[in-house]
């Protein structure tokens, strides 16, 4: 798009089905590898990626060529297909029904990145249910209770 100057930092929190842990280590980063590609086949810009066995949160500079709600529908869809096409679980993989978004500032970046990073450190204290409430609490995002992750306690 000629004359279109945009800089949109976007944070995508999304959990497999029923929250189990089914994301492993032996392919884990494999994993975070093809959704990249997704999200930069699609144009947009991938500033860090990470997770543990439940979920995934995906930090990338969005291009405003397409919607947020289109490019979360490729990539769980993509890469349940590729779990599921690699065999790399008994049964069947996917992604819970919906996703978080949250958007920064340039300025944030660092901060967001840093914690993507520490995941697995993070949720040694915190569990995933805290920390998404967290997020939709301090981005003040309005929710409905029937329409959050389930959570499997």
């Amino acid at each position: 798009m000629a004359n279109t100057y945009t800089q949109i930092h976007i944070q995508t929190v999304f959990a497999v089905q029923n929250r189990k842990n089914m994301i492993n280590d032996k392919w884990k980063v494999d994993l975070y590898k093809y959704i990249s590609v997704i999200i930069q086949n699609n144009g947009h810009k991938v500033l860090q990626i990470n997770g543990v066995q439940d979920h995934i949160h995906c930090l990338f500079g969005m291009r405003p060529t397409q919607s947020l709600s289109d490019l979360m529908k490729q990539v769980k869809q993509d890469s349940s297909k590729w779990i599921n096409h690699n065999n790399l679980i008994k049964g069947t993989f996917c992604w819970q029904k919906g996703y978080g978004g949250f958007s920064y500032s340039k300025s944030q970046l660092p901060r967001v990145i840093k914690y993507i990073q520490n995941q697995e450190e993070h949720h040694k204290k915190k569990s995933f249910k805290e920390e998404y409430l967290t997020l939709l609490k301090t981005h003040e995002v309005d929710y409905d209770e029937r329409y959050i992750f389930e959570f499997i306690e």
